[in-house]
């Protein structure tokens, strides 16, 4: 099983970005994936979590500005930011877990990609 994330970039505060996360392999079925970040000598913290059936939670400090999504049939997910301000700088994984096609429980995360809010 592989994660592969894109769509970070430089944006100046206020502005949007999407990112996108493909799970590709052997995989039966994805029941949570989820968006993390990473501040320089920090731990990974938790931005957001979808399940398979589409219930959401966020944290605190992104709550009203990112929308996560997934597209089942595609094994995606989807990071929308909005109004993104300059203390979410940070390195943005993804993370995804569920069963692969001979029963295996699998719960990876994929290499990240920088998101850069200029202010």
């Amino acid at each position: 099983v592989q994660l592969q994330a894109s769509g970070g970039g430089l944006v100046q505060a206020g502005g949007s970005l999407r990112l996108s996360c493909v799970v590709s392999g052997s995989i039966f079925s994805i029941e949570e994936m989820g968006w993390y970040r990473k501040y320089p000598g920090k731990r990974r913290e938790l931005v957001t979590s979808i399940t398979k059936g589409g219930d959401t939670n966020y944290a605190d400090s992104v709550k009203g500005r990112f929308t996560v999504s997934r597209d089942n049939a595609k094994n995606t997910t989807y990071l929308q930011m909005n109004s993104l301000k300059p203390e979410d700088t940070a390195v943005y994984c993804c993370q995804a877990e569920g069963l692969t096609e001979d029963g295996s429980w699998f719960d990876f995360f994929g290499q990240g990609t920088l998101v850069t809010v200029s202010s």
